[in-house]
């Protein structure tokens, strides 16, 4: 089992390091990413997480397959970003309530993020591409995005409460 690291460990306030694009395709590279979706899979309610969230001082996050996945339809693969870079971000910014952390558990807040956001990034195989996105995703792309940069959504957040999981069965 993968762990994913809490608030205090050195990678989660630390820049994380660029991957050089010729090792995208290695295998240190693609171990990172297979520890990566290991981690974010054994966390139900995961839809995202970085590199440095496992230890890793590397600019990749991952967001889940299970938010593109339409309700009741085949299961869409999990996204990989390397080295991604906001070519443009809206100047429109909103308040977003019950932003979360899986290395920040049970604390959740009210994040401002820009709106609606463009990412130039590389995927698994090396190719590089470019995503613009809104709502709930832009919204992950900039958490994810501060993790690469060192920055907890708690340090940016207002409104900031506990909620303990609930019991699995």
């Amino acid at each position: 089992m993968i762990e994913i690291v809490q608030k205090g460990h050195p990678a989660l306030s630390k820049e994380a390091l660029p991957v050089a694009v010729e090792e995208i395709t290695s295998e240190k590279v693609q171990g990172i990413i297979r520890d990566m979706k290991e981690a974010l899979e054994s966390q139900d309610d995961g839809l995202a997480i970085a590199a440095p969230q496992i230890g890793v001082s590397s600019r990749i996050f991952i967001v889940s397959g299970r938010l593109f996945t339409k309700k009741n339809g085949p299961i869409k693969a999990d996204r990989i970003y390397i080295n991604p870079i906001f070519t443009k971000l809206s100047n429109k910014k909103s308040w977003k309530k019950g932003e979360g952390c899986l290395s920040v558990r049970w604390l959740y807040g009210t994040v401002q993020r820009h709106t609606n956001v463009t990412i130039e990034a590389y995927d698994e195989h090396g190719e590089k591409f470019t995503e613009t996105s809104g709502g709930m995703l832009a919204h992950i792309f900039q958490h994810e995005a501060d993790h690469l940069n060192g920055i907890l959504f708690d340090s940016k957040a207002k409104d900031i409460e506990a909620h303990e999981p609930e019991h699995q069965h």
